[in-house]
């Protein structure tokens, strides 16, 4: 299973460290220490809150920019067909999907929680795993 740190998980959601941190303390994604005492998220519970988040709309804390082709983000769905797959990556507001073959999602080893780049050319979505 993947673990984001609190600063991973703010970059994830397009928001600042400490926006994460104050969502953490308010309960709203659930968080652990390690060993080091450094908070966790982990990827499953990071991929729900930031499909929650999208959805709430809210705004508060986005942060604007000119991305151009690139979207870093997390991984929410995977759905395997016998020769086509569909992959969901929630970055920050962004919901992206991308079909593409079974092969090519099992090679990368995409799974929800999991961090990825969705690259958009024209009309295609590429996925790279991080």
């Amino acid at each position: 299973m993947q673990f984001y740190t609190i600063g991973q998980a703010a970059r994830l959601l397009g928001v600042s460290p400490d926006t994460a941190r104050r969502w953490a303390d308010a309960g709203r994604v659930a968080t652990h220490r390690d060993e080091s005492g450094r908070r966790l998220v982990e990827g499953k519970d990071l991929a729900a809150f930031s499909v929650e988040l999208a959805k709430d709309g809210s705004e508060e804390d986005a942060s604007y920019t000119s991305v151009r082709n690139a979207f870093p983000g997390i991984v929410t769905a995977v759905k395997l067909g016998d020769v086509a797959a569909q992959v969901e990556i929630q970055a920050g507001p962004h919901r992206l999907v991308s079909l593409l073959t079974r092969e090519a999602v099992e090679e990368l080893g995409l799974e929800v929680g999991m961090e990825a780049t969705a690259r958009i050319k024209s009309t295609n979505v590429h996925i790279d795993r991080a």
